[in-house]
């Protein structure tokens, strides 16, 4: 039979479960949406990242519901809380990879919709935690159960404890990793000192004077460029004097962009590097959908 004390902390441990149900689903749609709508607007055209970005998306639209319905029984709503968890957590740690080395060619820079969330994504692990913790209600069902059906206070408060120091240790690196993600690549150092090519897949690409491959984009017009704020954070203005390498045909030109520097352009096409060529001749933003447009190597004929 419970005592008074426990008759009445049950309605209110009832109350806090069925919030952090809410929360904790609410939190994992929307990071799926946010995915959803990367993956519409651009990610879908990046090689391996957006498929990752598709199973991510199905994923937290798959776990958000579950958490939502599976209350009981008590076990059943542990684990389900558990893998929402484990999934904020898992996102979070690729969404910071990607800023800070790269995934599969591919390199994040700052953007809100990457710091909201990651937000939201901190902000679920520690819901989702909190609910894989929580007390279980006492009834029939629970009154001989083990663990992990039934938690016992000691290993609930280490675990809240561990939660907080990850919760802690996870807004840390995505302050730090926000605070230096949008630095410029190095692939655009020194592109306006001239232009060459370079040899990738057995076709002659324009380069810079490192030999980084050098982009244009689609909405692109000879006298402007439609790439600025983030979009060229991602892909850097190749800027400097119109200068080549001997022997280069084309003609070789620039435009004045809005902060009035001075960007390259060849054959009328405005020329950008992309954030995530990491070494010369690497075309990692070849035949890439982003940022509102298709995006191409520059073929030199």
């Amino acid at each position: 039979m419970l005592t008074r004390s426990e008759r009445e902390t049950r309605p209110g441990r009832a109350r806090l479960t069925v919030l952090l149900r809410v929360a904790g689903a609410g939190l994992l749609i929307a990071t799926g949406a946010i995915h959803l709508d990367l993956y519409l607007t651009g990610y879908r055209t990046i090689p391996t990242i957006g498929w990752l970005f598709l199973l991510q998306v199905i994923a937290a639209f798959g776990l958000g519901p579950t958490v939502l319905a599976v209350g009981r029984p008590a076990l059943a709503g542990r684990l389900a809380a558990a893998a929402g968890a484990g999934f904020a957590l898992a996102t979070l740690g690729g969404y910071l990879l990607t800023v800070w080395a790269g995934l599969f060619g591919f390199k994040e820079v700052r953007t809100t919709a990457g710091i909201v969330a990651g937000v939201i994504e901190v902000a679920a692990f520690a819901v989702l935690a909190a609910l894989a913790l929580a007390p279980t209600r006492a009834d029939p069902t629970t009154a001989r159960a083990a663990f992990p059906t039934v938690i016992p206070p000691a290993i609930a408060r280490t675990g809240a404890a561990a939660g907080a120091a990850v919760v802690a240790a996870a807004l840390v690196l995505l302050g730090v990793a926000l605070a230096g993600a949008g630095s410029p690549a190095p692939a655009a150092a020194g592109a306006g000192a001239g232009l060459r090519t370079v040899t990738i897949a057995g076709t002659a690409v324009l380069a810079n004077a490192r030999g980084f491959t050098l982009y244009s984009f689609a909405p692109d017009t000879p006298t402007t460029s439609r790439c600025y704020g983030s979009c060229a954070a991602y892909w850097p203005p190749a800027t400097g004097t119109a200068t080549a390498s001997p022997g280069l045909p084309g003609r070789i030109s620039t435009i004045t962009r809005t902060d009035g520097t001075r960007q390259l352009t060849y054959n009328g096409h405005p020329l950008y590097t992309y954030i995530a060529d990491a070494a010369p001749g690497q075309a990692n933003g070849n035949n890439i959908n982003l940022n509102g447009g298709l995006w191409r190597d520059v073929p030199v004929s």
